[in-house]
């Protein structure tokens, strides 16, 4: 099953990220989009490329997990960018890519997306997708990355599937958020256009152009939260972000520590009030 069409996802493009791309690839069956672009050549500094699928085979998560994709249950897209100089704090790029995900499906209706810190796509508490960026620096001082996006579109039957391995939270698709069936190159074409200008906001402006509305989408706040992080386990209540992309968790011996690197262990009901 292929349910992209490049032609059409080009004709779906804004002007701006029309201009910016380079190569726009599909592909019925790829191991992992991030993997196929972090082989490729570069593109040049300020275009894109996108490697795009319905059927990833061996698609990863953070920390060496392997993201689930079943085919045709979802879309695999890839971005890679070249910034000619490497941006400050390029950890939080992802955040703020987030940001722009939950903004585009906003745009498409999907109302009710959080993020969970610091790659996480849920709705009703149950993962909808998520987002993994990589990098490499070039020889003359550049640096590339390569931001995947993984989202479930439609799970039909396998709506109880594990997206990540290693992670017990339940799978939920775009599809139930939606009151209508969602038109898969319409919203690949909407991805590409928020991405896009996410990642040239990030660029121009940092994390900055972006932490004022992680509050608005933090799904943490306020739980009860484990961070597994550096050899040691951070338990507290989620307390929002610092201005360069940190998680911020209160706790009860030690303050408000900053974790800047790390994976949610587990994550609570949210305090009342």
């Amino acid at each position: 099953m292929n349910n992209f069409d490049s032609d059409v996802i080009r004709r779906n493009l804004g002007a701006a990220a029309a201009a910016r791309l380079g190569r726009l690839e599909i592909f019925a069956e790829i191991d992992s989009t991030n993997s196929y672009l972090m082989q490729q050549p570069a593109p040049a500094p300020g275009k894109i490329n996108i490697a795009l699928t319905d059927n990833q085979t061996a698609g990863r998560g953070r920390h060496g997990r392997t993201w689930q994709s079943p085919p045709g249950s979802g879309l695999c897209l890839s971005l890679a960018y070249t910034f000619a100089l490497p941006p400050p704090n390029l950890p939080a790029l992802t955040l703020a890519l987030g940001l722009g995900v939950i903004r585009t499906l906003g745009k498409l209706n999907a109302m009710a997306v959080q993020l969970k810190w610091p790659n996480d796509l849920i709705a009703l508490g149950c993962k909808l997708g998520g987002i993994l960026t990589e990098s490499r620096a070039q020889p003359d001082g550049a640096m590339t990355v390569v931001t995947g996006i993984g989202l479930n579109i439609d799970l039909g039957e396998r709506a109880d599937a594990v997206l990540e391995l290693d992670d017990a939270r339940r799978a939920i698709d775009l599809k139930s958020q939606l009151a209508e069936p969602p038109d898969w190159n319409r919203i690949a074409a909407a991805l590409v256009n928020g991405l896009s200008t996410a990642i040239v906001d990030f660029e121009a402006r940092g994390f900055a152009a972006f932490s004022s509305q992680w509050a608005e989408h933090d799904w943490l706040f306020g739980r009860e939260v484990t961070i597994s992080t550096s050899g040691r386990r951070i338990t507290g209540r989620g307390a929002g972000i610092g201005d360069d992309g940190a998680l911020l968790v209160d706790t009860v011996s030690d303050g408000t520590q900053r974790v800047t690197s790390g994976s949610v262990v587990t994550a609570g009901a949210r305090e009342a009030g």
